[in-house]
């Protein structure tokens, strides 16, 4: 009969790492195009109304966003519970609109500021006073530019 004994000479073989920077450059760039980035954290709540005819905006960097609505659970402590208004990462007052305006228009090209469109996401359960409120502001501010954010509704 055979005797089975293993030889001790013998080394299980290298794993080939030639193909691994291949492998790490396809991740890279499946995350890359798949992620996005959130420009603005949104303090309050944004619950848009839906409409039937909608259009999208066409330059998204010309764009300015104001966030409207009641302020979210971790932030009514804070904020309390009434509608707010949300510009870039801060809730502000009404009056805090203008300085607002000015800063988004030093940010652009000069052929562009007169361009820039204040898009308005409103929570569909805020009353219109506060949204009234801001556009009486805008328009001191001369922006004249609105839109206001929707869903589109599904049939």
């Amino acid at each position: 009969m055979a005797k089975f004994r293993k030889e001790g000479g013998k080394e299980t073989p290298a794993i080939s790492t030639a193909s691994l920077p291949d492998i790490v450059f396809m991740l890279l760039f499946f995350f890359m195009v798949s992620t996005t980035m959130r420009e603005v954290l949104v303090m309050v709540d944004n619950g848009m109304p839906e409409a039937k005819e909608i259009s999208k905006l066409e330059k998204k960097s010309l764009v300015s966003n104001i966030f409207i609505g009641k302020p979210k659970d971790q932030y009514v402590a804070t904020y309390g519970s009434e509608p707010r208004i949300q510009l870039n990462d801060k809730l502000a007052n009404v009056s805090e609109i203008s300085s607002f305006v000015a800063a988004e228009q030093e940010t652009r090209k000069e052929e562009e500021r007169n361009m820039i469109t204040n898009n308005l996401k409103v929570d569909q359960f805020t009353k219109m006073g506060i949204v009234t409120d801001v556009k009486q502001e805008l328009r001191k501010a001369n922006s004249l530019r609105v839109s206001y954010a929707t869903r589109k509704k599904v049939k």
